[in-house]
C-alpha cells in the first residue's frame, strides 16, 4: 500500500476498500448512529478498539465512519474525500484509539455524538462482510443489526410493558424478528429494543410515543434504505 490515498478504489460508484469490516460495517455504524441521534451531529467523538486502533489510518475506517456520519451511503464516491464534506458541512470530530480493550469486539468503534444540548452514546462492532452489530446505546445492552426495522424504546420499568407494546406492533401485522430488554436497575428505566420484518405506520409510531410511560421512542429503518 503506497499511502493513505491507496485505500480506496473507486470503480464506478462501488467503494472497494482492503476489508468490508474496516470500510462499509464502519459506513454503516456511522449511519446508525445518527439514526438513533435522530439527525447529522455537530461533534463527534470517535474511539477505535483494539484491532481497529491499530489500522483505521491504513485502512481507511477513520473516513468511512466521517462518511457514515454524513448520511453517506457505503457506494458513496464522496467517502474518499469525507474529511473535505465534514469542514463543509461544519462537522467537528476527534479520533481516540484504545489499543487491549479484552471486553471489546476486535473491531470496535465508540461514537459520542453531540447536537446542542442532546448527546448519544452508540458502540458498534463491525462483523465482516459489510455487517454489523450495535452492541451498546446510551449504557443500555442493544444487539441489533441495523439491516431490519428496529425500534429503541426507552421506557418506565412497568408490569406489562413488553406484552402492551408487542400486541401494538402485531395490530399491523408486523413479525416481531428479535426483542431484547436491558435496565439499569430495578424500576429504573428500562430499553427495549425490537427488530421487526417490515416497517411500522407513522401513526402507530406517534400513539407509542404519546403514551406516559414511554421516556423515548427511536425507529430506524432498515439501514441501507
Amino acid at each position: 500500500m503506497a499511502g493513505k490515498s491507496s485505500v480506496f478504489d473507486m470503480i464506478g460508484p462501488v467503494m472497494i476498500g482492503p476489508s468490508s469490516s474496516h470500510t462499509a460495517g464502519v459506513v454503516r455504524i456511522g449511519r446508525a448512529a445518527i439514526r438513533v441521534m435522530g439527525e447529522v451531529p455537530d461533534e463527534a467523538l470517535i474511539t477505535f478498539y483494539n484491532s481497529f486502533a491499530r489500522t483505521y489510518e491504513g485502512h481507511g475506517s477513520d473516513r468511512a465512519i466521517i462518511g457514515g456520519l454524513l448520511d453517506m451511503k457505503t457506494d458513496d464516491a464522496r467517502i474518499k474525500t469525507a474529511f473535505e464534506v465534514a469542514k463543509e458541512k461544519g462537522l467537528k470530530y476527534t479520533f481516540k484509539s484504545i489499543g487491549n480493550a479484552s471486553v471489546y469486539h476486535p473491531n470496535t468503534v465508540k461514537i459520542n455524538l453531540t447536537k446542542g444540548e442532546k448527546k448519544v452514546e452508540v458502540i458498534g462492532e463491525s462483523l465482516g462482510g459489510g455487517l454489523i452489530n450495535i452492541s451498546r446505546v446510551d449504557g443500555f445492552n442493544a444487539d441489533f443489526s441495523a439491516q431490519a426495522h428496529t425500534l429503541i424504546i426507552k421506557a418506565q420499568d412497568v408490569s406489562g410493558a413488553i406484552a402492551f407494546i408487542a400486541s401494538v406492533i402485531a395490530q399491523e401485522k408486523t413479525n416481531i424478528a428479535t426483542m431484547s430488554v436491558s435496565r439499569k436497575g430495578k424500576n429504573d428505566v428500562a430499553c427495549h429494543v425490537i427488530e421487526m420484518d417490515s416497517g411500522l405506520q407513522p401513526i402507530t409510531i406517534e400513539y407509542l410515543k404519546s403514551l406516559p410511560w414511554i421516556k423515548e421512542l427511536i425507529y430506524i429503518p432498515d439501514i441501507d434504505l
